[in-house]
């Protein structure tokens, strides 16, 4: 009889109530804090690795875009140098007078004496002394035109300042050597909001040419 009983009590139980067999009437089981806490976390972690990859990810291709454009703009500068160089090189080989020497330039030469001065190679590679002839950092920032070329005449101020010195390697006795000379470019720029960049390259240029090989007469 006891087991007849206490299996009726078992059936019972089996069995919802009346109330719950209506939508919405049976209390639902929620999330403790814990798990709350635990599903936050998950998706936070899920979420933060990805964004911070992706920052990184944007932070070293703009570091990248900026060094090909400051060594783009310092090899630019080395090659106006050159320029210069051939063009009185060239005025040399072919005994016109008066003879120049590797940096004459108009209306300024080339300093030679270390000094930093820019050169605008959208402005027949005219040449300028920076404010304080020994301080790189006080030379102006390069502007860029809307064609996306860069000088000192026209356009928005840009983050690069190109600075170049310039001077004459020496002989055995300490005299300068007129017939090479080095030149060295630096460009710097502001990486994201304090961190300064900077890019150097340098180039020895010589005389390739003797004074009056190419004269006629």
């Amino acid at each position: 009889m006891m087991n007849r009983q206490q299996a009726i009590v078992n059936r019972q139980q089996e069995i919802p109530s009346a109330s719950c067999l209506v939508p919405n009437a049976c209390p639902k089981r929620g999330f403790t804090l814990i798990e709350t806490m635990v599903a936050i976390t998950l998706l936070t972690v899920a979420i933060t690795a990805p964004m911070t990859l992706a920052t990184k990810s944007l932070s070293t291709a703009y570091y990248a875009r900026d060094q090909i454009a400051a060594f783009n703009l310092a090899q630019e500068a080395i090659e106006s140098v050159r320029h210069i160089r051939d063009g009185n090189v060239l005025h040399n080989a072919l005994g016109l007078s008066p003879t120049y020497n590797l940096l004459r330039s108009t209306p300024t030469d080339i300093p030679t004496n270390g000094n930093v001065f820019t050169i605008d190679t959208t402005n027949n590679d005219l040449i300028a002394l920076c404010p304080t002839p020994a301080d790189p950092a006080s030379c102006p920032p390069l502007k860029e035109t809307p064609e996306g070329l860069f000088g000192y005449v026209s356009g928005n101020d840009t983050k690069f300042v190109r600075s170049v010195t310039a001077t004459f390697l020496k002989n055995p006795d300490g005299s300068d050597n007129t017939d090479e000379i080095h030149v060295e470019v630096t460009v710097t720029w502001i990486s994201g909001s304090f961190s300064q960049r900077r890019f150097t390259i340098s180039e020895n240029l010589f005389r390739w040419v003797n004074d009056g090989s190419g004269s006629t007469g």
